[in-house]
């Protein structure tokens, strides 16, 4: 199992960025998909959640910014971040659950005027 996330850099505070994740060596449309985040020296947190079904769970402090969605013919999972602000500065990883949990390296997210 592969995961390979993409899209992270620089923005401007109020700024946008589309993270994805492509997964490979899985049954992917069956597979709940994640997106956790980490600032260094801290716990990673988890972000959003997409379960096969589409049903979405974000945590409190990105709800109404961040959107996850998924393409399960292409096998990626989409991370849509709006109105971005500093404190979203962090590595951004994809994870699911398959066999044992499995990550993808992240990608950087930086905000920054």
């Amino acid at each position: 199992v592969q995961l390979q996330a993409s899209g992270g850099g620089l923005v401007q505070p109020g700024g946008s960025l589309r993270l994805s994740c492509k997964a490979s060596g899985m049954v992917f449309k069956i597979a709940a998909m994640n997106w956790y985040r980490q600032i260094p020296g801290s716990q990673r947190e988890w972000v959003a959640r997409i379960s096969d079904g589409h049903t979405t769970t974000y945590t409190d402090s990105v709800k109404g910014r961040f959107t996850i969605s998924r393409d399960n013919a292409r096998r990626t999972v989409y991370l849509q971040m709006n109105s971005l602000k500093p404190e979203d500065t962090a590595v951004y990883y994809c994870q699911t659950y398959w066999g044992m949990d499995r990550w993808g390296k992240g990608t950087l997210v930086t905000v920054s005027s």
